[in-house]
C-alpha cells in the first residue's frame, strides 16, 4: 500500500528539505491552502481536501471533497479520516505545524489518533521530524542535532532512554513537568526510546 502524504496550509521555508521525505508513489492529499505548495513540492494532488475558506476551489478534473465551512472536523482531520477510510498504513504530514498554535496542536494529536489507529505517522516541518514513541522502541541517530520527549497524553511512565547524553531508566515524565527537552545523541551511537506505559511525543531537530 502507498503511504499517504497530507499537506497543510502551514508555511513552509525550505522546499527542498521537506521533498526529501517525499517518495514518487505518494499518494497526496492537499487540503485548502495546502494547494499553494504544489509548485514549490512538484507534486500533483490524487485528492482535494478542503472548505475552501482560505483558498480558492481549482475546479479541475482532480477527484475533490468540498467540506462544510461550520464542522467539527478541521480540514486536515477530515483528510486523514478519508484517507484511514480507503486503508491507507503509513501516513506523512507537512504544512501542518506554524503560526497558528491552535492548529498545530490540533495536527500534533492527530499522530495520537494514528498511533491509536496502530497506523505508522510522522509530521516534518522546516526544523524537525515528530512522531509518537508508544509499544515499540523507537531509535534516534546523531544527524539529529536535539531531540526531545513531551508528554501530551496524560501518561508516560517506565521510560528508557539509551545512548544519550542525558540517559533515563524507568523514568515518567508528566504534563505538568516536561523535563524531556533538548537531549542529544551520543555521537557515533544510535539513542533508543521505548516505555512501558502511555505515549509521548518524539520531536527530532535537524537545525535551530
Amino acid at each position: 500500500m502507498k503511504r499517504c502524504v497530507i499537506i497543510g496550509g502551514a508555511q513552509i521555508i525550505n522546499y527542498d528539505k521537506i521533498k526529501e521525505h517525499l517518495n514518487k508513489d505518494d499518494f497526496n492529499i492537499f487540503c485548502d491552502s495546502g494547494l499553494r505548495h504544489e509548485e514549490e513540492l512538484k507534486l500533483k494532488p490524487d485528492l482535494i481536501v478542503g472548505d475552501f475558506d482560505s483558498y480558492k476551489n481549482p475546479d479541475t478534473d482532480i477527484e475533490t471533497i468540498v467540506l462544510p465551512c461550520e464542522k467539527d472536523d478541521t480540514d486536515t482531520v477530515y483528510a486523514v479520516k478519508e484517507a484511514l477510510k480507503r486503508g491507507f498504513d503509513e501516513f506523512l504530514l507537512i504544512g501542518v505545524v506554524g503560526a497558528r498554535l491552535d492548529h498545530t496542536l490540533g495536527n500534533v494529536s492527530i499522530l495520537l489518533m494514528l498511533d491509536s489507529a496502530g497506523k505508522k505517522a510522522k509530521i516534518v516541518d522546516d526544523y524537525s521530524e515528530m512522531e509518537i514513541v508508544s509499544d515499540k522502541p523507537v531509535f534516534i541517530d546523531d544527524s539529529f542535532l536535539y531531540f526531545s520527549l513531551l508528554n501530551i497524553s496524560g501518561l508516560a511512565r517506565g521510560i528508557d532512554i539509551e545512548n544519550a547524553k542525558y540517559p533515563l531508566k524507568n523514568a515518567e515524565i508528566t504534563c505538568e513537568y516536561q523535563y524531556g527537552i533538548s537531549n542529544e545523541v551520543v555521537p557515533g551511537k544510535l539513542a533508543k526510546v521505548s516505555l512501558k506505559e502511555g505515549r509521548l511525543l518524539l520531536i527530532k531537530v535537524k537545525c535551530e
